[in-house]
């Protein structure tokens, strides 16, 4: 992929889920550190890019900077070092996401948190386009970006996230359908299931976990 705005963004949105505190803040796909204007002042920021250019562009606004995806590069970071990892639309570019959150956690301190956001497989748009039009077509961008290949829906999110022995604080749909026309269509389906059908109003979900290393002992 060529260098764009994917590698440029803010990501704004995002800050609502950061934790009250933290110290040593990991960001896997930093991009070029444009999320860093919504960390606290002063923590030790850690970034893994694996598109060059933007990794260059980063550097300047990390503390350091691994260029290469995780795998690559995960044996440079220290273990138990973080006690902030943020994850903004990275989970589905993983060719296997139970190994990449496996690996992560021991990049973590007990009590660390999770800060990421997950494109939502039952988003409004990706249900017409598969129910209505018996269509699976693949974008540039969006839910269905030809890079994703992971898709996840906000139950297999929560399931994922228990499995790896993540405790859910925070968890919310983020960047709300828009255009009245649209919405009204989305809400009909929402109505009719009484709410059961409110996911779909969200492309992404957002979520802040809490890392419990005991849980995760338990599990091996």
């Amino acid at each position: 992929m060529g260098h764009s705005r994917y590698f440029a963004g803010h990501r704004h949105e995002m800050s609502a889920f950061l934790p009250a505190r933290y110290e040593r803040v990991l960001e896997i796909g930093c991009g070029e550190g444009g999320f860093v204007a919504s960390l606290s002042p002063g923590c030790e920021r850690w970034g893994v890019e694996q598109h060059a250019i933007s990794a260059e562009q980063a550097r300047g606004r990390m503390h350091r900077i691994l260029v290469g995806d995780f795998g690559a590069v995960q044996d440079e970071l220290p273990d138990g070092y973080f006690d902030l990892v943020v994850c903004n639309d990275v989970i589905e570019h993983m060719p296997d996401h139970d190994a990449f959150l496996e690996s992560l956690t021991h990049k973590m301190r007990d009590g660390a948190y999770l800060v990421a956001s997950i494109p939502n497989m039952r988003y409004y748009y990706c249900l017409r386009e598969l129910l209505l039009r018996k269509e699976w077509v693949y974008q540039d961008h969006g839910v269905m970006d030809r890079t994703h290949l992971r898709f996840f829906t906000e139950r297999s999110i929560r399931r994922m996230l228990t499995d790896h022995a993540f405790e859910i604080d925070r968890f919310s749909g983020i960047n709300r359908l828009r255009g009245l026309r649209r919405v009204l269509r989305a809400m009909f389906f929402v109505l009719l299931t009484f709410g059961y059908y409110r996911d779909i109003l969200f492309p992404q979900f957002a979520f802040r976990a809490i890392f419990r290393r005991q849980t995760a002992d338990a599990k091996s």
